[in-house]
């Protein structure tokens, strides 16, 4: 197994990441938090929503397939009962590595999607957030992460 600590700074460490699950409607979406923070510290972030054209004033792509280069990680920020199908195209693009967003709530976690990722070679941080490690975190983030501990995992 590999702290989450590692994980986290292997997967913050792509430069090129994309983000499911971003809305074309800004407030109180996770995803889109994480994709406006990631593409302003110098990330070259990819919003994935079936339903959108333009999110956060940038092209969307319907799905991570439809990505052109590809990406080298991907953010689940969706329900998580579209997650193992997010994780299926993941292991089908040659994708290894997934980041279920979680904070409050259920967030995009789902343990199905985990163990099909983990059991096909994808390295699957299965709750928190992108945002509570550097180098992308600030303060708010840290105080969440210490907050949400139990939502957390210690290691992958």
């Amino acid at each position: 197994m590999t702290s989450t600590k590692q994980a986290a700074a292997d997967f913050l460490a792509c430069k090129r990441i994309a983000v499911t699950g971003v809305s074309r409607t800004q407030a109180g979406h996770g995803g889109n938090t994480v994709y406006t923070r990631l593409r302003d510290r110098g990330y070259d972030v990819v919003p994935v929503n079936p339903n959108a054209d333009e999110v956060e004033g940038d092209r969307c792509y319907h799905r991570l397939s439809d990505v052109p280069s590809g990406v080298e990680a991907v953010v689940i920020a969706t329900r998580p009962e579209e997650a193992a199908g997010t994780v299926q195209e993941c292991i089908d693009l040659g994708i290894n590595r997934v980041w279920m967003h979680r904070a409050f709530g259920p967030g995009s976690v789902d343990d199905q999607a985990t163990v099909l990722g983990r059991s096909n070679g994808i390295t699957v941080i299965d709750g928190g957030c992108p945002l509570m490690f550097d180098p992308v975190s600030d303060t708010g983030h840290k105080v969440i992460r210490l907050l949400c501990h139990s939502r957390v995992p210690k290691n992958v």
